[in-house]
């Protein structure tokens, strides 16, 4: 029996209507058909496949490599009674087995797993056994090396389609090129050409990029003039707490975040901000994801992203609420070179990498021809140290190791307490009539945590001593007492992050990287990043550019950005024009050319001068630019 969507809907989530094309998507999906679905940031992707996931019998699969985002999400579902689950990197053997086995009795709706556990024989070999629904693939430009974040383990993905025959796959991302959309259908072996895009335009979202040497002065500056709350996006974490001090000093309201925090540190800073106060938060790109909250009026880069993929994302969670609201990015003429100086970093050599491997296996103290699915603690600024690695580098190594499948990292995140009472009703009500303490826990546990006898649930053991108003000493004297008698499992809360390996550790000269892809990977990062750069020099409409970069030509201006209203705007008359009309018009009779290579026809102090001609022709209609080339419009 197949629910209605709005019905679902209303039961669960409260609200009447869905968003524009979420419907459409739903249907598509329901009607058994391959779907991707492009929809900006903030658009709603999550009820595509939430909502038929309730309308359907079965469970869904749902794939996605942000652990973060599976447990927000997993936890959000959880508060509106619909059962969820998630699979990920760190968890014990133990753990997911008794997930997979609940999974195939039809406990949960919802399965989340990261594309490294889905692709392992356990999984596969549940799955056969489970009713499912649909595979829902998140962040689904993951699986194209033309993307920005390309994943191999997402390259494996189509291999499961041929154990669940006839079941839909829905591809959802908020960042893809025209050519990496083709590529996500192409791998994901759609049997059709289903593709839902909205436009990616912003009609509230002002873009601007402002050439400022002093970027701090310049900051203070717009965070006083704009009120509301705000995002400040920095490359570094120590940049994040150095700003948000500044900020402090200024009077203004902030905090800062990045990945290197506890778990308990980020979650007490992200709900304070979501609250409102502090009013700003300082971070890395670890910020974000999946936060709902409409109400951000200003997003400021002060570091120029790698990425026009990451940048859009970024910007985007400003105006969600459809309200006016402003994408910043402070950009000066070194930014350019820093940022290709990162990017070499970003690609250190064979050689490199191997050396990082090899200290890898020894801080893990894992040996030669083991290791598969093994989780140990890691402490990268420890590991760097031990073995005097340039932090940069040493980042770049490992991410490259986690994109050819070796290893994946986690975050203390994903590794709160949890508990399982493993043990049959009568064993568990005579252990309690024993012990007069244990039955008191006991009973707050089955009481708070409903699950908690058929699968691992997460417990907060302050809260449980809280309750009891005893200390915390003795809530964990009697969980490890009842552990020990075989009444439950416990994994305590690890603050540490992880590194689990999905393949047996091998010596360093038998390290295999397709060097081949490697290098096709390198390029078209390279290319991004030049692109990067291009946005923030050139004097063009920068919602055209980004629509552009994302395969949607509009014609018509933003009238809101910094070129539209005249900020930055080189000086350019008549005269000048038309000279360098002439020029420019000589080079494209010959054939369209990309904008670096009519750069070289010209001085580069003539640069900015070009930059603003191109601009201004392109507006007036008599060049166009498609396929990252301008030519004559005939």
């Amino acid at each position: 029996m197949t629910a209605q969507p709005r019905d679902i809907l209303q039961q669960y989530w409260g609200y009447a209507n869905f968003r524009p094309m979420q419907d459409d998507i739903i249907q598509s999906v329901l009607d058994g058909t391959d779907t991707l679905a492009l929809l900006p940031t903030g658009g709603g992707k999550s009820l595509c496949f939430q909502v038929p996931a309730l309308c359907k019998e079965g469970i869904t699969i749902v794939v996605s490599p942000l652990i973060a985002l599976m447990k927000d999400q997993v936890y959000n579902l959880k508060r509106r009674g619909i059962p969820a689950v998630a699979i990920f990197s760190g968890m014990r053997k133990q753990e997911i087995d008794i997930v997979f086995e609940n999974a195939c009795q039809g406990a949960y709706k919802l399965l989340y797993m990261s594309p490294e556990r889905l692709k392992t024989d356990l999984a596969q070999a549940r799955l056969l056994r489970m009713n499912v629904n649909l595979i829902a693939i998140d962040e689904a430009h993951c699986i194209s090396q033309w993307g920005y974040d390309f994943r191999p383990p997402y390259l494996q993905i189509a291999e499961i389609r041929a154990l669940l025959p006839g079941v839909p796959v829905l591809a959802l991302t908020a960042t893809a090129t025209p050519t990496v959309a083709q590529d996500i259908q192409d791998k994901l072996d759609f049997k059709n050409q289903k593709v839902f895009q909205q436009s990616f335009f912003r009609d509230n979202l002002s873009y601007a990029v402002l050439y400022e040497t002093k970027k701090y002065d310049k900051l203070i500056d717009i965070l006083q003039k704009v009120p509301g709350s705000g995002i400040i996006y920095m490359r570094s974490r120590g940049d994040t707490q150095k700003i948000s001090d500044l900020l402090r000093k200024k009077g203004i309201s902030s905090d800062f975040y990045h990945a290197g925090l506890s778990l308990e540190d980020r979650n007490k800073k992200q709900e304070a901000w979501i609250k409102g106060n502090p009013r700003i938060m300082v971070c890395t790109n670890a910020f974000g994801m999946g936060i709902d909250k409409p109400d951000v009026r200003l997003v400021v880069h002060l570091t120029l992203p790698d990425s026009l993929e990451a940048y859009f994302q970024e910007a985007g969670r400003g105006g969600r609420d459809g309200k006016k609201s402003y994408a910043v990015l402070l950009y000066t003429e070194t930014d350019a070179d820093q940022l290709r100086k990162f990017f070499e970093a970003s690609y250190p050599s064979f050689d490199l990498i191997r050396r990082i491997y090899q200290a890898l296996g020894s801080y893990s103290q894992i040996a030669i021809g083991s290791g598969v699915g093994e989780s140990v603690n890691f402490d990268f600024q420890q590991f760097c140290h031990t073995y005097k690695l340039e932090q940069p580098v040493a980042h770049a190594a490992l991410r490259l190791l986690e994109q050819e499948g070796w290893i994946a990292q986690t975050d203390a995140a994903a590794t709160a307490s949890k508990l399982l009472i493993k043990c049959n009703r009568e064993t568990l009500y005579d252990y309690q009539i024993r012990n007069k303490q244990a039955d008191a826990v006991i009973k707050v546990l089955l009481r708070q945590y409903p699950g908690i006898q058929h699968d691992f649930i997460e417990i907060s053991e302050g809260t449980i001593a809280n309750l009891l108003k005893t200390p915390l000493e003795n809530v964990l004297k009697v969980i490890h007492h009842a552990e020990k008698e075989n009444i439950l499992d416990y994994y305590p809360r690890n603050e540490k992050p992880q590194v689990t390996f999905f393949r047996e550790r091998v010596t360093a000269e038998n390290l295999s990287i397709d060097l081949e892809k490697f290098n096709f990977r390198r390029e078209n990062a390279y290319k991004r990043v030049e692109s990067s750069i291009l946005y923030a020099e050139r004097k063009h409409c920068r919602s055209r550019q980004l629509l552009a970069y994302f395969g949607e030509m509009r014609s018509e201006k933003c009238g809101i950005c910094d070129v539209c209203t005249g900020r930055n705007e080189a000086d350019l008359n008549e005269e000048t024009l038309q000279a360098y009309q002439r020029k420019i018009t000589d080079l494209l009779k010959v054939e369209p050319l990309p904008f670096e290579e009519i750069l070289k026809a010209f001085s580069p102090k003539k640069h900015e001068t070009v930059t603003a001609a191109l601009s201004y022709l392109c507006e007036e209609g008599i060049l166009q630019e498609s396929d990252e080339c301008f030519r004559i419009v005939q």
